[in-house]
């Protein structure tokens, strides 16, 4: 599938035929265009902030790959997955982007194992700075989703680092208000910037977000590039906290190694988006302090457990929350893992749960498939060891030492057996 994506007064005059044009930092003037990021651009200006040129090329390109991962449906691809997906990108410095094509092609494919040919043309946002831009006094940039472990890595940088990040959030359903209520709460309150890209496109959309994460990263880039330190000539550092185990993400089965498997904040994805930072020019240092760490390890070690026992319950980590009426399901694999690090933690989880008794012998919980794959991958590990049930889940060059990944894995799949067995999951 073609796209085109750009300004509306580009007027998409690039005598590209498409199969869909998709209006970059508006909506769609006509019902066969798609819309992304409509209000971006003047949030941003009311917080008279000045990004650096290329962290809106960077913006740009995340949400034109957002636009395509939403309008092109894996269903009608030849293997139900695996999608051609041909886009066309308006940015403000075409000739260094076009110079990139091979990074920006190596990092979506391992994101989300389609096949991308991006191509870039001219014409792309680049707003007027503020006469008097404002310039953040924060040392560092830090995502904030709503879920427990951006949560904790925002606590630690405040409590145990002594950092003052500016928190930015991906504004999703049900969990607006939570990330505001966050930001205000840590560290005696935080600056926040909440942003949304608001996509829209004609006919079915696809579900499965395998992109969502470039998204992120942008926005933090963009933050970044307008504190005080930045444009001091400082770099700045980007925190995207996740515990290790589901960084990774190793396949539970064989069965789920595309459609199951996100490649959220993998070692090898972030290497990659660091890589493109530098070569722009972008003083950005992405960083997951807790890559080596578990999910339980990670509540275990949290610098204020006060906090966190009061708080931890109301963070978000379902992959269906909003299915649920904003409640977790309690049985997909994010609430497996959440739920064994309460169990390492060895604190009340206080969660709601839609399926909260797995040891239930039915198709809704002890059935289920999450969790019956989550229990045939603690026994294959237990029968064949690590190795075999890992398979080439660390195989990449750029992660270095496998051990300390192997590690973390191992521990991370610990506290989902310890916990598949404290539910009395046979």
């Amino acid at each position: 599938m073609k796209l085109v994506c750009a300004p509306i007064d580009l007027g998409f005059k690039t005598d590209v035929p498409s199969d869909l044009n998709v209006v970059l930092y508006g909506h769609a003037d006509t019902p066969q265009r798609g819309g992304i990021g409509a209000n971006i651009r003047d949030i941003i200006r009311r917080a008279e902030l000045r990004p650096a040129a290329r962290a809106w090329d960077l913006l740009s390109i995340a949400l034109s790959v957002i636009a395509a991962d939403t309008a092109v449906s894996r269903g009608d691809s030849p293997d139900g997955w695996t999608r051609e997906i041909d886009l066309q990108v308006a940015v403000g410095d075409p000739t260094f982007w076009s110079s990139q094509i091979d990074l920006v092609h190596r990092a979506l494919w391992f994101l989300t194992t389609d096949r991308w040919n991006v191509s870039f043309v001219e014409g792309g946002l680049q707003p007027v700075p503020p006469k008097s831009p404002k310039l953040p006094a924060e040392d560092c940039v830090a995502l904030l989703s709503g879920g427990l472990d951006s949560f904790i890595g925002a606590i630690d940088l405040t409590k145990r680092y002594g950092k003052k990040p500016y928190l930015v959030s991906q504004v999703s359903q049900g969990d607006k208000q939570k990330q505001a209520y966050f930001a205000g709460m840590i560290g005696g309150g935080l600056s926040h910037l909440q942003l949304n890209h608001v996509v829209t496109c004609p006919g079915d959309n696809e579900r499965s977000q395998r992109a969502r994460s470039v998204i992120f990263l942008a926005y933090g880039t963009l933050l970044a590039t307008t504190l005080k330190q930045y444009h001091n000539g400082k770099p700045v550092t980007l925190f995207a906290s996740e515990n290790g185990f589901i960084s990774i993400n190793p396949p539970l089965t064989e069965a789920r190694i595309g459609s199951l498997s996100t490649r959220t904040t993998h070692p090898a994805f972030l290497h990659s988006i660091q890589s493109l930072l530098d070569v722009a020019g972008l003083q950005v240092r992405i960083e997951n302090i807790y890559q080596f760490k578990t999910k339980g390890e990670m509540l275990l070690e949290c610098a204020d457990q006060p906090f966190l026992r009061k708080h931890a319950h109301l963070t978000t980590s379902c992959g269906r929350y909003a299915r649920y009426n904003y409640r977790h399901c309690g049985r997909c694999v994010p609430c497996l893992i959440r739920r064994a690090a309460f169990n390492t933690w060895k604190e009340p989880d206080n969660t709601i749960y839609v399926f909260k008794n797995l040891s239930q012998d039915d198709a809704d919980h002890a059935g289920f498939q999450d969790v019956r794959a989550a229990g045939m991958a603690a026994a294959r590990v237990k029968t064949e060891g690590l190795d075999s049930w890992l398979g080439s889940s660390l195989s990449s060059a750029q992660l270095g030492a496998a051990a300390p990944y192997k590690e973390v894995v191992a521990r991370g799949l610990a506290e989902l057996a310890d916990f598949l067995r404290a539910s009395g999951v046979k």
